[in-house]
Protein backbone atom coordinates (compact mmCIF):
# COMPACT_ATOMS: atom_id res chain seq x y z
CA UNK A 1 0.00 0.00 0.00
CA UNK A 2 2.88 2.14 0.28
CA UNK A 3 4.07 1.80 -2.99
CA UNK A 4 0.70 2.21 -3.99
CA UNK A 5 0.36 5.64 -2.21
CA UNK A 6 3.96 6.91 -3.55
CA UNK A 7 2.71 6.04 -7.42
CA UNK A 8 -0.79 7.30 -7.29
CA UNK A 9 0.45 10.45 -6.35
CA UNK A 10 3.25 10.60 -9.16
CA UNK A 11 0.69 9.58 -11.46
CA UNK A 12 -1.40 11.95 -10.64
CA UNK A 13 1.11 14.91 -11.11
CA UNK A 14 1.67 13.71 -14.30
CA UNK A 15 -1.87 13.19 -15.71
CA UNK A 16 -3.20 16.83 -14.18
CA UNK A 17 0.07 19.01 -14.56
CA UNK A 18 -0.02 19.52 -10.95
CA UNK A 19 2.50 20.22 -8.38
CA UNK A 20 3.66 17.44 -6.47
CA UNK A 21 3.75 19.83 -3.30
CA UNK A 22 0.07 20.16 -3.85
CA UNK A 23 -1.04 16.56 -4.05
CA UNK A 24 1.40 15.54 -0.95
CA UNK A 25 -0.50 18.26 1.28
CA UNK A 26 -4.04 17.01 -0.01
CA UNK A 27 -3.02 13.48 1.08
CA UNK A 28 -1.53 15.09 4.51
CA UNK A 29 -5.22 17.30 5.31
CA UNK A 30 -6.99 13.83 4.45
CA UNK A 31 -5.52 11.72 7.03
CA UNK A 32 -5.81 15.11 9.44
CA UNK A 33 -9.44 14.71 8.82
CA UNK A 34 -9.51 11.24 8.95
CA UNK A 35 -7.79 10.93 12.67
CA UNK A 36 -9.84 13.54 13.95
CA UNK A 37 -12.58 11.51 13.03
CA UNK A 38 -11.39 8.77 14.96
CA UNK A 39 -10.22 10.28 17.59
CA UNK A 40 -11.86 13.64 18.30
CA UNK A 41 -12.46 16.84 16.66
CA UNK A 42 -10.67 18.66 19.69
CA UNK A 43 -7.16 17.16 18.91
CA UNK A 44 -4.34 18.79 17.56
CA UNK A 45 -3.27 16.17 14.76
CA UNK A 46 -0.53 16.77 12.26
CA UNK A 47 -0.14 14.66 9.13
CA UNK A 48 3.38 14.28 7.28
CA UNK A 49 4.20 12.15 4.54
CA UNK A 50 7.15 10.45 4.27
CA UNK A 51 8.63 9.76 0.70
CA UNK A 52 11.07 7.70 1.34
CA UNK A 53 8.79 5.20 3.09
CA UNK A 54 5.75 6.09 0.58
CA UNK A 55 3.25 6.60 3.56
CA UNK A 56 1.78 9.04 5.72
CA UNK A 57 2.73 9.28 9.50
CA UNK A 58 0.13 10.65 11.33
CA UNK A 59 0.94 12.75 14.90
CA UNK A 60 -0.96 14.09 17.81
CA UNK A 61 0.16 17.14 19.67
CA UNK A 62 0.59 18.00 23.14
CA UNK A 63 1.96 20.69 24.97
CA UNK A 64 4.29 19.90 27.87
CA UNK A 65 3.01 21.82 31.11
CA UNK A 66 3.29 21.06 34.95
CA UNK A 67 -0.07 20.76 35.75
CA UNK A 68 -2.53 19.14 33.07
CA UNK A 69 -6.04 21.00 32.36
CA UNK A 70 -6.65 19.55 28.77
CA UNK A 71 -5.84 16.12 28.65
CA UNK A 72 -5.94 16.23 24.72
CA UNK A 73 -3.55 18.98 23.96
CA UNK A 74 -1.43 18.89 27.17
CA UNK A 75 0.43 16.58 28.94
CA UNK A 76 2.78 16.46 31.94
CA UNK A 77 6.80 17.31 31.97
CA UNK A 78 7.48 14.16 34.31
CA UNK A 79 5.26 12.00 31.64
CA UNK A 80 6.63 13.63 28.60
CA UNK A 81 9.75 13.10 30.20
CA UNK A 82 9.85 9.85 30.44
CA UNK A 83 7.75 8.07 27.70
CA UNK A 84 9.02 11.08 24.84
CA UNK A 85 11.99 13.15 25.37
CA UNK A 86 13.84 13.07 28.46
CA UNK A 87 15.06 16.52 27.96
CA UNK A 88 11.36 18.29 27.43
CA UNK A 89 10.87 21.62 28.89
CA UNK A 90 7.97 23.22 29.59
CA UNK A 91 5.80 24.80 27.04
CA UNK A 92 7.59 22.35 24.38
CA UNK A 93 5.30 21.03 22.06
CA UNK A 94 5.68 16.80 21.54
CA UNK A 95 4.72 14.54 19.03
CA UNK A 96 3.03 11.73 19.45
CA UNK A 97 2.48 9.02 16.85
CA UNK A 98 -0.34 8.03 16.30
CA UNK A 99 -1.56 4.14 14.44
CA UNK A 100 -2.63 5.22 11.23
CA UNK A 101 -4.01 1.61 10.44
CA UNK A 102 -7.75 1.82 11.78
CA UNK A 103 -8.97 5.21 9.44
CA UNK A 104 -7.04 3.92 6.13
CA UNK A 105 -10.49 3.48 4.43
CA UNK A 106 -12.09 6.64 5.93
CA UNK A 107 -8.82 8.53 4.90
CA UNK A 108 -8.54 7.19 1.40
CA UNK A 109 -12.31 8.57 0.74
CA UNK A 110 -11.52 11.69 2.40
CA UNK A 111 -8.15 11.91 0.67
CA UNK A 112 -10.39 11.50 -2.90
CA UNK A 113 -12.77 14.45 -2.04
CA UNK A 114 -9.49 16.68 -0.61
CA UNK A 115 -7.50 16.31 -3.94
CA UNK A 116 -10.51 15.99 -6.27
CA UNK A 117 -11.46 19.87 -4.52
CA UNK A 118 -7.45 20.93 -4.74
CA UNK A 119 -7.11 20.30 -8.07
CA UNK A 120 -10.42 21.86 -9.26
CA UNK A 121 -9.43 24.73 -7.41
CA UNK A 122 -5.69 24.44 -8.60
CA UNK A 123 -6.58 24.36 -12.15
CA UNK A 124 -9.40 27.44 -11.82
CA UNK A 125 -6.01 28.92 -10.55
CA UNK A 126 -4.08 28.52 -13.02
CA UNK A 127 -6.39 29.31 -15.64
CA UNK A 128 -7.19 32.80 -14.13
CA UNK A 129 -3.53 33.37 -13.93
CA UNK A 130 -2.30 32.26 -17.21
CA UNK A 131 -5.60 34.39 -19.35
CA UNK A 132 -4.99 37.21 -16.89
CA UNK A 133 -1.68 37.59 -18.39
CA UNK A 134 -2.70 37.51 -21.68
CA UNK A 135 -5.40 39.84 -21.53
CA UNK A 136 -5.28 42.55 -24.56
CA UNK A 137 -4.17 39.32 -26.64
CA UNK A 138 -6.00 38.04 -29.60
CA UNK A 139 -7.21 34.51 -28.79
CA UNK A 140 -8.46 31.75 -31.39
CA UNK A 141 -11.21 29.36 -30.14
CA UNK A 142 -14.12 27.58 -31.62
CA UNK A 143 -17.48 28.13 -31.36
CA UNK A 144 -19.88 25.40 -28.86
CA UNK A 145 -22.94 27.22 -28.37
CA UNK A 146 -25.38 30.53 -27.98
CA UNK A 147 -26.37 31.34 -24.43
CA UNK A 148 -28.99 34.38 -24.82
CA UNK A 149 -27.20 36.22 -27.56
CA UNK A 150 -24.15 35.42 -26.17
CA UNK A 151 -21.56 33.00 -27.80
CA UNK A 152 -19.66 30.38 -26.00
CA UNK A 153 -16.44 30.09 -26.82
CA UNK A 154 -13.90 26.95 -26.21
CA UNK A 155 -10.34 28.42 -25.78
CA UNK A 156 -9.14 24.99 -25.38
CA UNK A 157 -10.54 21.58 -23.93
CA UNK A 158 -11.85 22.38 -20.44
CA UNK A 159 -11.43 26.28 -21.03
CA UNK A 160 -14.12 28.35 -22.62
CA UNK A 161 -15.12 32.35 -22.52
CA UNK A 162 -17.74 34.39 -23.59
CA UNK A 163 -17.98 36.91 -26.41
CA UNK A 164 -21.14 38.76 -24.95
CA UNK A 165 -23.72 40.03 -27.54
CA UNK A 166 -22.79 44.01 -26.65
CA UNK A 167 -19.20 43.14 -27.89
CA UNK A 168 -20.24 41.26 -31.05
CA UNK A 169 -20.31 42.56 -34.71
CA UNK A 170 -23.91 43.42 -35.72
CA UNK A 171 -23.56 41.84 -39.18
CA UNK A 172 -21.40 39.06 -38.41
CA UNK A 173 -23.03 35.34 -37.71
CA UNK A 174 -21.57 32.11 -36.66
CA UNK A 175 -22.54 28.62 -36.72
CA UNK A 176 -21.29 26.71 -33.79
CA UNK A 177 -17.91 24.92 -34.81
CA UNK A 178 -16.75 27.85 -36.24
CA UNK A 179 -13.48 29.31 -35.85
CA UNK A 180 -13.37 32.59 -34.19
CA UNK A 181 -10.52 35.49 -33.14
CA UNK A 182 -11.00 37.80 -30.79
CA UNK A 183 -9.56 40.01 -27.89
CA UNK A 184 -9.61 39.07 -24.18
CA UNK A 185 -10.54 42.55 -22.75
CA UNK A 186 -11.32 40.97 -19.25
CA UNK A 187 -10.69 38.33 -17.20
CA UNK A 188 -12.40 37.69 -13.40
CA UNK A 189 -13.17 35.61 -10.58
CA UNK A 190 -16.46 33.69 -10.30
CA UNK A 191 -18.07 31.54 -7.92
CA UNK A 192 -18.21 29.13 -10.96
CA UNK A 193 -14.77 29.72 -11.83
CA UNK A 194 -12.56 32.24 -13.95
CA UNK A 195 -14.68 34.12 -16.45
CA UNK A 196 -12.82 35.09 -19.65
CA UNK A 197 -14.76 37.76 -21.34
CA UNK A 198 -14.18 38.53 -25.54
CA UNK A 199 -14.51 40.92 -27.81
CA UNK A 200 -14.78 41.60 -31.88
CA UNK A 201 -15.70 45.21 -31.21
CA UNK A 202 -12.57 46.66 -29.65
CA UNK A 203 -9.86 48.82 -31.71
CA UNK A 204 -8.01 46.87 -29.85
CA UNK A 205 -8.85 44.00 -32.07
CA UNK A 206 -7.22 46.19 -35.23
CA UNK A 207 -4.27 46.85 -33.49
CA UNK A 208 -3.27 43.33 -32.85
CA UNK A 209 -4.14 41.84 -36.07
CA UNK A 210 -1.59 44.25 -37.45
CA UNK A 211 0.48 43.09 -35.16
CA UNK A 212 0.13 39.75 -36.47
CA UNK A 213 0.09 40.65 -40.35
CA UNK A 214 2.87 43.08 -40.36
CA UNK A 215 6.82 42.52 -39.01
CA UNK A 216 7.84 45.96 -38.57
CA UNK A 217 4.40 46.80 -36.27
CA UNK A 218 5.66 43.74 -34.16
CA UNK A 219 9.26 44.69 -34.02
CA UNK A 220 8.18 48.49 -33.16
CA UNK A 221 9.71 49.87 -36.36
CA UNK A 222 6.65 51.21 -37.27
CA UNK A 223 4.16 52.05 -34.05
CA UNK A 224 0.75 52.47 -34.35
CA UNK A 225 -0.47 55.62 -32.87
CA UNK A 226 -4.31 55.34 -32.34
CA UNK A 227 -7.05 53.17 -33.78
CA UNK A 228 -10.59 54.10 -34.16
CA UNK A 229 -13.44 52.28 -36.00
CA UNK A 230 -16.88 51.41 -36.87
CA UNK A 231 -17.16 48.42 -35.89
CA UNK A 232 -18.18 46.00 -39.24
CA UNK A 233 -18.00 48.65 -41.46
CA UNK A 234 -14.98 51.14 -41.44
CA UNK A 235 -11.90 52.03 -39.36
CA UNK A 236 -8.71 54.43 -39.15
CA UNK A 237 -5.49 53.37 -38.10
CA UNK A 238 -2.53 56.20 -37.38
CA UNK A 239 0.81 55.06 -38.26
CA UNK A 240 4.65 56.58 -37.78
CA UNK A 241 7.79 54.93 -38.27
CA UNK A 242 10.53 55.29 -35.83
CA UNK A 243 13.22 54.34 -38.91
CA UNK A 244 13.33 56.81 -41.82
CA UNK A 245 13.95 54.33 -44.13
CA UNK A 246 10.39 52.43 -43.49
CA UNK A 247 7.37 53.79 -44.65
CA UNK A 248 4.56 53.44 -42.26
CA UNK A 249 1.51 53.10 -44.71
CA UNK A 250 4.01 50.89 -46.74
CA UNK A 251 4.47 48.72 -44.28
CA UNK A 252 1.10 47.70 -43.01
CA UNK A 253 -0.07 48.14 -46.57
CA UNK A 254 2.07 45.65 -48.11
CA UNK A 255 3.02 43.87 -51.28
CA UNK A 256 0.04 44.58 -53.25
CA UNK A 257 -2.26 44.98 -50.75
CA UNK A 258 -1.60 41.79 -49.11
CA UNK A 259 -0.93 43.09 -45.39
CA UNK A 260 -3.99 44.79 -44.76
CA UNK A 261 -5.96 42.82 -46.60
CA UNK A 262 -5.83 39.94 -44.70
CA UNK A 263 -6.85 42.33 -42.02
CA UNK A 264 -9.74 43.16 -43.88
CA UNK A 265 -10.62 39.36 -44.50
CA UNK A 266 -10.41 38.65 -40.73
CA UNK A 267 -12.81 42.15 -40.33
CA UNK A 268 -15.50 40.23 -42.83
CA UNK A 269 -14.92 43.36 -44.89
CA UNK A 270 -14.70 45.98 -42.72
CA UNK A 271 -12.85 49.35 -44.42
CA UNK A 272 -9.53 50.61 -43.34
CA UNK A 273 -7.70 53.61 -43.62
CA UNK A 274 -3.94 53.63 -42.93
CA UNK A 275 -3.23 57.63 -42.35
CA UNK A 276 0.29 58.88 -41.59
CA UNK A 277 0.73 60.50 -38.34
CA UNK A 278 2.35 64.07 -37.76
CA UNK A 279 2.94 66.29 -35.10
CA UNK A 280 1.48 68.70 -37.24
CA UNK A 281 -2.20 68.57 -36.29
CA UNK A 282 -3.69 70.86 -39.32
CA UNK A 283 -1.65 68.20 -41.65
CA UNK A 284 -2.91 65.86 -39.25
CA UNK A 285 -6.55 66.32 -39.53
CA UNK A 286 -6.14 66.91 -43.88
CA UNK A 287 -5.13 63.48 -43.94
CA UNK A 288 -7.12 61.78 -41.50
CA UNK A 289 -10.29 63.21 -43.79
CA UNK A 290 -8.26 61.25 -46.48
CA UNK A 291 -9.36 60.66 -49.22
CA UNK A 292 -11.09 64.35 -49.49
CA UNK A 293 -9.09 67.34 -50.68
CA UNK A 294 -8.80 69.82 -47.76
CA UNK A 295 -8.74 73.65 -49.05
CA UNK A 296 -8.41 75.11 -45.83
CA UNK A 297 -8.78 74.67 -42.41
CA UNK A 298 -9.98 77.60 -39.25
CA UNK A 299 -8.65 76.79 -35.44
CA UNK A 300 -10.62 77.52 -32.67
CA UNK A 301 -7.92 76.31 -29.60
CA UNK A 302 -10.23 77.02 -26.95
CA UNK A 303 -13.15 74.71 -28.14
CA UNK A 304 -10.41 72.20 -29.79
CA UNK A 305 -12.48 72.43 -32.90
CA UNK A 306 -11.71 73.25 -36.91
CA UNK A 307 -13.88 74.28 -39.44
CA UNK A 308 -12.32 72.44 -42.59
CA UNK A 309 -13.49 73.71 -45.72
CA UNK A 310 -13.45 71.73 -48.59
CA UNK A 311 -14.18 71.63 -52.46
CA UNK A 312 -17.84 71.37 -53.20
CA UNK A 313 -17.21 67.92 -55.08
CA UNK A 314 -15.40 66.66 -52.13
CA UNK A 315 -17.58 67.71 -49.37
CA UNK A 316 -19.56 64.55 -49.56
CA UNK A 317 -16.18 62.39 -49.22
CA UNK A 318 -14.89 63.87 -46.39
CA UNK A 319 -18.45 63.57 -44.43
CA UNK A 320 -18.38 59.91 -45.23
CA UNK A 321 -21.50 57.60 -45.73
CA UNK A 322 -23.67 58.57 -42.46
CA UNK A 323 -21.17 60.89 -41.31
CA UNK A 324 -18.35 58.28 -40.91
CA UNK A 325 -15.24 59.97 -42.43
CA UNK A 326 -15.90 62.90 -40.66
CA UNK A 327 -16.70 61.20 -37.04
CA UNK A 328 -14.09 58.29 -37.49
CA UNK A 329 -11.81 61.73 -38.51
CA UNK A 330 -12.67 64.00 -35.28
CA UNK A 331 -11.80 60.61 -33.40
CA UNK A 332 -8.71 59.93 -34.78
CA UNK A 333 -7.30 63.21 -34.16
CA UNK A 334 -8.74 64.06 -30.98
CA UNK A 335 -10.31 67.60 -32.89
CA UNK A 336 -14.17 68.52 -33.17
CA UNK A 337 -14.59 68.69 -36.91
CA UNK A 338 -17.11 70.64 -38.97
CA UNK A 339 -16.53 70.25 -42.32
CA UNK A 340 -17.91 72.70 -44.96
CA UNK A 341 -18.24 73.64 -48.49
CA UNK A 342 -16.35 76.01 -50.55
CA UNK A 343 -19.24 78.03 -51.44
CA UNK A 344 -21.18 77.94 -48.01
CA UNK A 345 -17.68 79.17 -46.35
CA UNK A 346 -17.62 82.11 -49.01
CA UNK A 347 -21.10 83.45 -47.95
CA UNK A 348 -20.94 82.67 -44.33
CA UNK A 349 -17.60 85.54 -44.45
CA UNK A 350 -18.99 87.70 -46.51
CA UNK A 351 -22.03 87.67 -43.94
CA UNK A 352 -19.76 87.98 -41.37
CA UNK A 353 -18.07 91.08 -43.47
CA UNK A 354 -21.19 93.06 -43.81
CA UNK A 355 -21.98 92.67 -40.08
CA UNK A 356 -18.64 93.87 -38.79
CA UNK A 357 -18.81 96.77 -41.43
CA UNK A 358 -22.16 97.90 -40.03
CA UNK A 359 -20.20 98.97 -37.16
CA UNK A 360 -19.84 103.03 -37.04
CA UNK A 361 -15.87 104.14 -37.30
CA UNK A 362 -14.68 100.57 -38.27
CA UNK A 363 -14.02 101.11 -41.65
CA UNK A 364 -13.55 98.26 -44.38
CA UNK A 365 -9.95 97.69 -43.76
CA UNK A 366 -10.29 97.10 -40.24
CA UNK A 367 -12.84 94.82 -40.54
CA UNK A 368 -10.76 93.03 -42.83
CA UNK A 369 -8.29 92.89 -39.92
CA UNK A 370 -11.14 91.56 -37.00
CA UNK A 371 -12.38 88.92 -39.78
CA UNK A 372 -9.15 87.74 -40.09
CA UNK A 373 -8.92 87.54 -36.36
CA UNK A 374 -11.68 85.43 -35.92
CA UNK A 375 -14.47 88.34 -35.59
CA UNK A 376 -17.23 86.55 -37.53
CA UNK A 377 -19.84 89.63 -36.18
CA UNK A 378 -20.92 92.72 -34.92
CA UNK A 379 -22.32 90.68 -31.04
CA UNK A 380 -18.89 89.18 -31.01
CA UNK A 381 -16.86 92.32 -31.18
CA UNK A 382 -19.78 93.65 -28.79
CA UNK A 383 -18.76 91.05 -26.19
CA UNK A 384 -14.93 91.14 -27.02
CA UNK A 385 -12.28 92.32 -23.98
CA UNK A 386 -11.05 96.08 -25.67
CA UNK A 387 -7.64 95.14 -25.32
CA UNK A 388 -8.04 92.23 -27.44
CA UNK A 389 -10.02 94.52 -30.52
CA UNK A 390 -7.00 97.26 -29.74
CA UNK A 391 -4.64 94.57 -30.58
CA UNK A 392 -6.26 93.01 -33.48
CA UNK A 393 -6.63 96.05 -35.19
CA UNK A 394 -3.48 98.16 -34.01
CA UNK A 395 -5.49 101.17 -32.39
CA UNK A 396 -5.74 102.52 -28.81
CA UNK A 397 -7.57 101.14 -26.18
CA UNK A 398 -9.74 104.27 -25.45
CA UNK A 399 -10.65 103.65 -29.34
CA UNK A 400 -11.10 99.92 -29.35
CA UNK A 401 -13.68 100.91 -26.31
CA UNK A 402 -15.48 102.82 -28.35
CA UNK A 403 -15.97 100.54 -31.04
CA UNK A 404 -16.68 97.86 -28.89
CA UNK A 405 -19.70 100.37 -27.69
CA UNK A 406 -20.66 100.85 -31.45
CA UNK A 407 -20.81 97.46 -32.00
CA UNK A 408 -23.34 96.81 -29.40
CA UNK A 409 -25.92 99.34 -30.63
CA UNK A 410 -24.78 97.94 -34.72
CA UNK A 411 -25.41 94.38 -33.32
CA UNK A 412 -29.16 95.61 -31.41
CA UNK A 413 -29.77 96.98 -34.77
CA UNK A 414 -28.81 94.30 -36.66
CA UNK A 415 -31.05 92.05 -34.66
CA UNK A 416 -33.91 94.72 -34.81
CA UNK A 417 -33.80 94.13 -38.54
CA UNK A 418 -33.92 90.84 -38.65
CA UNK A 419 -37.04 90.37 -36.24
CA UNK A 420 -38.63 92.83 -38.74
CA UNK A 421 -37.80 91.07 -41.78
CA UNK A 422 -38.98 87.97 -39.69
CA UNK A 423 -42.51 89.26 -38.61
CA UNK A 424 -42.96 90.96 -42.37
CA UNK A 425 -42.28 87.47 -44.22
CA UNK A 426 -44.20 85.52 -41.91
CA UNK A 427 -47.29 88.40 -42.21
CA UNK A 428 -46.97 87.82 -46.01
CA UNK A 429 -47.41 84.19 -45.86
CA UNK A 430 -50.09 84.36 -43.95
CA UNK A 431 -52.22 86.85 -45.89
CA UNK A 432 -51.33 84.52 -49.44
CA UNK A 433 -52.70 81.41 -47.26
CA UNK A 434 -55.57 83.41 -46.18
CA UNK A 435 -56.22 84.61 -49.59
CA UNK A 436 -58.83 82.61 -52.11
CA UNK A 437 -58.13 82.13 -55.69
CA UNK A 438 -60.48 84.00 -58.13
CA UNK A 439 -62.79 82.06 -60.35
CA UNK A 440 -61.12 80.90 -63.64
CA UNK A 441 -57.53 81.66 -62.63
CA UNK A 442 -54.67 79.43 -63.02
CA UNK A 443 -52.95 78.90 -59.58
CA UNK A 444 -50.44 81.98 -58.82
CA UNK A 445 -51.83 84.30 -61.55
CA UNK A 446 -53.62 86.17 -58.99
CA UNK A 447 -50.17 87.52 -57.69
CA UNK A 448 -49.45 90.80 -59.53
CA UNK A 449 -46.00 91.31 -60.72
CA UNK A 450 -44.33 93.54 -58.14
CA UNK A 451 -46.06 91.05 -55.56
CA UNK A 452 -43.88 88.19 -56.77
CA UNK A 453 -41.04 90.49 -56.76
CA UNK A 454 -41.41 91.42 -53.16
CA UNK A 455 -41.92 87.81 -52.57
CA UNK A 456 -38.71 86.87 -53.92
CA UNK A 457 -37.06 89.65 -51.81
CA UNK A 458 -38.04 88.94 -48.87
CA UNK A 459 -36.70 85.48 -48.48
CA UNK A 460 -33.35 86.49 -49.47
CA UNK A 461 -33.44 88.45 -46.71
CA UNK A 462 -34.55 85.58 -44.36
CA UNK A 463 -31.96 83.53 -45.82
CA UNK A 464 -29.09 86.51 -44.86
CA UNK A 465 -30.84 86.63 -40.98
CA UNK A 466 -30.07 83.18 -40.82
CA UNK A 467 -26.81 83.44 -42.05
CA UNK A 468 -26.08 86.49 -39.79
CA UNK A 469 -27.76 84.22 -36.88
CA UNK A 470 -25.49 81.59 -37.06
CA UNK A 471 -22.28 83.80 -37.50
CA UNK A 472 -23.29 85.91 -34.26
CA UNK A 473 -23.40 82.55 -32.26
CA UNK A 474 -20.50 80.69 -33.81
CA UNK A 475 -17.19 81.37 -31.80
CA UNK A 476 -13.71 82.70 -32.72
CA UNK A 477 -11.46 81.18 -35.07
CA UNK A 478 -8.01 81.75 -36.65
CA UNK A 479 -7.86 81.11 -39.73
CA UNK A 480 -5.23 78.49 -41.44
CA UNK A 481 -4.54 77.55 -44.81
CA UNK A 482 -5.16 74.05 -45.44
Amino acid sequence: MEIDLKRAIEQLTREKGLDRELVVEAVEEAMVAAAQKIHGEDLAIEATYNPDLGLVEVFQIKTVVSEVQDPDREILIDQARADLDPEAQLGDEMLIKLDATPFGRIAAQAAKQNIVQKVRDYERSMIYNEFKEHEGTIQSGIVMRFERGNIIVQLRPNVDAILPESEQIPRERYRQGDRLRAVIVAVSETARGPQIVLSRKTPLLVKKLFEQEVPEVYEGIVEIKNVVRKEGVRAKIAVVSNDSDVDPVGACVGMRGSRVQAVVQELRGERIDIVPWTLDETDFVCRALSPAKVSRIIIDEEARAMEVVVPEDQLSLAIGRKGQNVQLASELTGWRLDCTGEGEYEAKVEESRRSLCRIEGLGEMRAELLLADGYKSALEVSTADPAAVAAAIDASEEEAQSLVSSAAVAAEKQRLDHMVLRVARALSDAAAALQPPEPGSEEGDDVEPGEGEAGDAEPKAGSDDSEDTKSAEAPAAVEAEG
